[in-house]
């Protein structure tokens, strides 16, 4: 056997472990008892210390480099290339630490879901520590390996080759950019598209039985995934697998409705990678900039369009038993595209989502380099948001402590969210060119022209391309921040 097939054997194993612990960790957002986090945490660290072996012993280091003399063309030539950088980042890092930080955040997200709702930032920055102390020698012994910055090595596993000067000049242009136009948005909104709240009850049971009905309709096969209830909105799982969860309000069924279309955006993203390299590098998603794109798609570009909104309000309407004039489409359409100086990323438009954004971005870098300690996160994240945003928090739970990022140790991934939203703005703007028939189809509840032309483009070919080329390739052009704000004006300013 050639050296490249035994290395395919090898990722085989390796995928197929990363994706047990995948699946475990789905159960503790989901369904775990609470007393047996411990035993988790210990299952998850052990997994992790097995894949770990795996792809850093020496035989797969010296495969690596008898593959490098083969002929390979094509996908398997972009399957040792992937395979090279998972080792390189693998290698970094010495087994006992991959261990401890696996079960340091199994711990930190446990209690931070018995923390947040109770804003308890004691409990929760006394389980942070160690977890932000190892991501600060995982970054460290990554930099040192791979020649990049602390913060860049961490960046370059949610984002392979993006580094922060890139994401600097695009979030400089934003924040040049969106403060002025909030204003400008608010003001409008104020005096062209006022709405009043829509009126009634939506009960759980009907939101759920909604989300799978537009799960449904998008293309989402239940055969090969679920959808459960979490803490914090999130798709997991594997391909062919898919794993997806939301969390419900009766008095805000939007904030549900789109956390299940985002999370189908990641989803149909999985669902579309390429069958045949799946448990290979080359057939993972190109990083989760592009996977934000694919969620960002759904929730923020094309099921906010009036061509969606005209096909899904008589949806709604049949699932709640609702009528009258808060229900009807023009006040519906504008209470889904409402601005609002709001203190939930998760809930935030399109508008402001960006700041909550950039202001995480700024301050995981400070996490990371020790200019910002744990004690002072809630004055610091409230002086962010009161800068960026207009609003602060009162307490934790809608403040620092909201997301599940840091306690899951995922530093480095938060800037993704815009770098997504900039994606999915310029494939939408392509694909209502070169899909005609887009907006018809739409309107009928047919999504099928999209999602041929998004795995065409984007899904079928997994990690064959850097994101650079992947966006290239199907937009024809580079990552454009121009798009993005065209987007926006064309939306929020128009009548």
């Amino acid at each position: 056997m050639s050296a490249y097939r035994q290395l395919v054997d090898r990722f085989n194993q390796i995928s197929a472990i990363r994706g047990a612990s995948a699946m475990l960790g789905w159960d503790a957002e989901t369904m775990m008892p609470d007393g047996a986090a411990g035993v988790r945490g210990e299952q998850m660290a052990a997994l992790a210390g097995v894949a770990h072996e795996k792809i850093t012993d020496i035989a797969l280091s010296d495969l690596l480099e008898e593959a490098k003399s083969e002929q390979l063309e094509g996908w398997d030539a972009a399957n040792l290339r992937e395979m090279e950088r998972s080792y390189q980042h693998a290698n970094a890092l010495p087994n006992d630490l991959v261990a401890a930080l696996t079960k340091a955040t199994s711990h930190c997200t446990h209690v931070w879901q018995a923390a947040r709702p109770k804003d308890d930032f004691e409990s929760f920055a006394k389980a942070f520590e160690p977890v932000l102390k190892l991501v600060r020698e995982a970054s460290v012994a990554k930099s040192e390996a791979l020649g990049l910055d602390p913060y860049d090595a961490m960046l370059d596993e949610y984002d392979p080759g993006m580094r922060s000067t890139q994401i600097d000049q695009y979030f400089g242009e934003l924040q040049s950019f969106l403060p002025d136009f909030l204003n400008e948005a608010l003001e409008h909104q104020g005096q062209h598209r006022q709405f009043k709240p829509l009126a009634g009850k939506t009960p759980t049971a009907a939101q759920e039985k909604l989300g799978r009905r537009f799960m449904t309709a998008l293309g989402f096969d239940f055969n090969h995934g679920r959808i459960d209830v979490s803490a914090h909105p999130f798709c997991g799982g594997v391909p062919g697998d898919v794993r997806l969860t939301t969390r419900y309000n009766d008095d805000a069924f939007s904030q549900s409705l789109y956390g299940v279309l985002h999370e189908t955006g990641h989803a149909m993203y999985e669902l579309g990678l390429p069958e045949q390299w799946r448990g290979q590098p080359v057939g993972q998603a190109r990083g989760m900039s592009m996977h934000e794109s694919q969620s960002l798609f759904l929730d923020m570009q094309l099921c906010r369009t009036d061509e969606f909104l005209n096909y899904a309000l008589p949806v709604v309407r049949e699932a709640f038993g609702v009528s009258g004039d808060t229900w009807e489409s023009e006040n519906f359409k504008r209470s889904l595209l409402k601005v609002e100086r709001g203190m939930i990323r998760v809930d935030a438009d399109e508008v402001t989502y960006p700041l909550h954004v950039m202001l995480r971005y700024r301050l995981e870098k400070a996490l990371l380099s020790g200019d910002l300690l744990i004690r002072d996160m809630q004055a610091a994240w409230n002086d962010e948001m009161k800068k960026s945003i207009g609003v602060a928090p009162e307490g934790v739970g809608n403040g620092c402590m909201q997301d599940i990022h840091w306690p899951s140790g995922a530093i480095g991934y938060f800037p993704t969210y815009t770098i997504g939203a900039m994606i999915a703005a310029q494939l939408f703007d392509t694909l209502k060119t070169q899909v005609p028939t887009w907006a018809d189809d739409v309107q009928k509840g047919d999504f099928s022209s999209v999602f041929v032309w998004l795995r065409e483009n984007v899904h079928h070919k997994a990690s064959l391309h850097s994101t650079p080329e992947l966006i290239t390739q199907a937009t024809g052009k580079p990552l454009d921040v121009e798009i993005f704000k065209k987007h926006l004006r064309d939306r929020y300013l128009s009548q």
